[in-house]
């Protein structure tokens, strides 16, 4: 084995059988492995510069962002689900989701919002948002609050949305006491408490159920300021300062803050243009936002196809609505986005490849307690990926696990 390795192979040599095979298996399948993912990333020390300084931003209460950037079959996903360990181990909340423009368009950010908190990773837990939350109100804020007394609901920004706060504060409350006699009375027929918790966390994961079921759980768990405003959000502005409020939240709770993976997103470009510009102002927001946006550190995976695309858009279009004229667009965002924080993938070079067809090599015998002759299957593996030319990395990493199950059947029956 190579002794340039020494992560690899000290990850490697605490790996148990179970973990190896897994990775091996999904990887077999062109899929992506969480174990794979750490085992078999290629340039982690430039990725590892590029995250960690976004990291630093958001710990001095910066805004920042980060775009990988690179063609079909360069490693973006790879790379996403990379950076989604690498910011669990540095104590951030994760969230990774494809902007299917079908099922999760960014111009819908409440789709957004939605697939945000489903997909939600906590590096101390694996339980959901609303679960994390009620766990921390009720003991785990004493570590980050400062006196027994501490009000843990005082970690929930003034300005997230009302209908947020509400249920928030909600979770974290326990439910009205009411007698016998008075749970008998018509008045107290919406008093459900075994549905309360099923309503509250539908609504604070944006899929809200009836309001006047909000409203009832709200009446219950007695939050007191729930009626001063409307529980209904309209737009996607809502969402988009629900997302702002959260991450600020999660840095008070004790975490560095809430990492925002998207994948997929040059498929903004393929939308309509009404749709695009929708779009674009989303991403304004997260690029250069008017006020900070504490403890968000969003990551988007673009091809160059989409810069092509925001740099071609005909800026000088006007809207005519009735009598007045206003820009369609309401930024050059070819001018706005220059000083994107952008990291540029590109094709592995041989070399690259030959080093992680090796490191390949090692992971399949030690999950198949089998000894490969490295020299003789890495000439046998040159041959594949000579074969599968400019594939998709997955598909190529497939290819190559397709060979070691043959070359290892053949050591085996022999």
């Amino acid at each position: 084995m190579s002794k340039n390795m020494p992560a690899f192979v000290q990850l490697l040599e605490k790996a148990d059988n179970f973990t190896l095979r897994r990775a091996v298996e999904r990887l077999r399948e062109g899929l992506f492995d969480p174990f794979g993912v750490s085992l078999l990333t290629a340039r982690e020390s430039q990725l590892n510069t590029v995250f960690d300084q976004g990291a630093q931003d958001v710990a001095k209460n910066k805004s920042t962002h980060l775009c990988v950037c690179g063609s079909y079959g360069q490693g973006k996903s790879h790379s996403l689900t990379y950076l989604r360990q690498r910011a669990l181990q540095q104590g951030f909340a994760v969230s990774l989701i494809n902007l299917d423009p079908r099922e999760v368009p960014l111009h819908d950010f409440r789709q957004v919002y939605r697939a945000l908190v489903s997909q939600i990773s906590f590096p101390d837990s694996d339980d959901p948002l609303g679960k994390v939350w009620e766990q921390w109100t009720k003991g785990g804020y004493k570590k980050q609050l400062k006196g027994k007394k501490a009000d843990p609901l005082s970690i929930i920004p003034d300005d997230m949305p009302h209908v947020f706060k509400s249920v928030l504060t909600a979770l974290a409350s326990e439910n009205m006491q009411l007698s016998r006699r008075q749970k008998g009375l018509k008045k107290h027929a919406a008093f459900r408490p075994r549905e309360f918790p099923w309503i509250l966390s539908n609504a604070l994961n944006g899929n809200a159920p009836p309001v006047v079921r909000i409203r009832q759980a709200l009446k219950y768990r007695e939050v007191s300021f729930y009626k001063e405003q409307s529980l209904v959000c309209k737009g996607w502005e809502p969402y988009f300062d629900m997302v702002r409020g959260l991450g600020l939240m999660f840095q008070q709770m004790g975490y560095k803050g809430w990492v925002l993976l998207f994948d997929e997103a040059e498929a903004i470009a393929q939308t309509r243009v009404n749709v695009r510009r929708k779009s674009y102002a989303i991403l304004q927001r997260f690029f250069c936002p008017d006020e900070p946006l504490h403890g968000l550190y969003p990551v988007f995976a673009f091809t160059d196809d989409f810069f092509s695309t925001v740099k071609d858009e005909d800026y000088e279009r006007v809207d005519t609505r009735g009598e007045t004229e206003q820009p369609y667009f309401a930024e050059n965002y070819a001018k706005a986005w220059r000083r994107l924080n952008i990291h540029d993938l590109h094709g592995l070079s041989n070399r690259e490849w030959q080093t992680l067809a090796e490191k390949l090599i090692h992971v399949h015998g030690k999950a198949y307690n089998w000894q490969p002759e490295p020299k003789q299957v890495q000439k046998q593996l040159a041959a594949v990926l000579k074969e599968t030319g400019a594939r998709e990395a997955r598909l190529k990493i497939k290819a190559l696990v397709n060979q070691l199950d043959f070359v290892q059947q053949g050591v085996v029956l022999g």
